[in-house]
């Protein structure tokens, strides 16, 4: 399904929300209450600003006696993208966020990935994967690095650990090519970027993935991933928590400057080893 098609069909599935809700005598409020999330998500689902997840879906079918007919649409709209399940939420809310934070302990975040990293990652996971596969994967990788270079893109901010400046990725020549392109998002602005020195010792998310995100009309939003699974939390106090130990990475980390030089000082080693084999 399209990109188009896919939104028109969320925006269906808020506009019959809102009908049902209607006529079954529910306020966003009263309706949010009984589905346990607040009355404006409710709002943001109807106007297809923000997708629902699963649990919601089916609890509103079982609240306004629908016969299943969100969690239908739901599975159909999840199943028609070339995300997984737990990652298509925070593939949305990306393309919503105002501020977007993220650590990074061993691989470069999706949104600055180059082609040739992202290709080399995905046949690390996949390798008895279709080349068709892995293009499409890869593309849409590059659709999601899309948001960093609008002009309405969100405050976006990296920390990335050492480790991933020098852990082999690819050849060496993708290496060199990966860090000249997160050089290149930090010295064109687009994007602030510090890297975590091996010196600085135990950290508060030792080999943990985090992203934070805010919004103009919504809580803040915070996401972990392992191992084929992600954790989508909303909860105020857990996202406070997971803000604090995001700060403690900033400060740990070498200044903006700093980051930037030894990212570009990596980049030649690589290239400076793509030249010797």
């Amino acid at each position: 399904m399209a990109k188009g098609s896919r939104q028109a069909a969320w925006e269906f599935f808020g506009t019959e929300l809102k009908r049902l809700r209607e006529d079954a005598g529910f306020t966003q409020v009263e309706l949010g209450a009984r589905v346990f999330v607040s009355g404006g998500y409710i709002g943001q689902f109807e106007q297809a600003i923000r997708k629902p997840q699963l649990d919601v879906a089916q609890r509103i079918d079982e609240i306004l006696a629908t016969g299943g007919l969100f969690e239908r649409t739901w599975r159909k709209l999840i199943e028609d993208q070339p995300y997984t399940e737990y990652f298509a939420h925070v593939v949305e809310l990306e393309s919503l966020a105002t501020d977007i934070c993220e650590y990074a302990p061993m691989v470069v975040p999706g949104l600055l990935q180059t082609a040739d990293y992202a290709r080399a990652i995905y046949l690390a996971s996949n390798p008895l994967a279709t080349d068709d596969y892995i293009e499409e994967m890869v593309r849409a990788r590059l659709d999601r690095a899309g948001i960093l270079a609008d002009a309405a893109r969100p405050v976006y901010w990296a920390v990335l650990h050492e480790a991933l400046l020098r852990t082999p990725v690819g050849n060496p020549r993708t290496m060199a090519e990966q860090l000249d392109h997160l050089a290149a998002i930090a010295r064109q602005r687009r994007g602030l970027v510090q890297v975590l020195p091996f010196a600085a010792g135990a950290h508060p998310a030792m080999g943990k993935m985090m992203t934070l995100m805010e919004f103009a009309d919504a809580p803040p939003t915070a996401y972990t991933e392992a191992v084929l699974s992600g954790n989508l939390l909303d909860e105020p106090a857990v996202v406070k928590r997971i803000q604090a130990h995001y700060d403690l990475l900033r400060a740990a980390s070498l200044s903006p400057e700093a980051s930037l030089a030894l990212i570009e000082s990596a980049a030649e080693d690589h290239r400076r080893c793509a030249r010797t084999t």
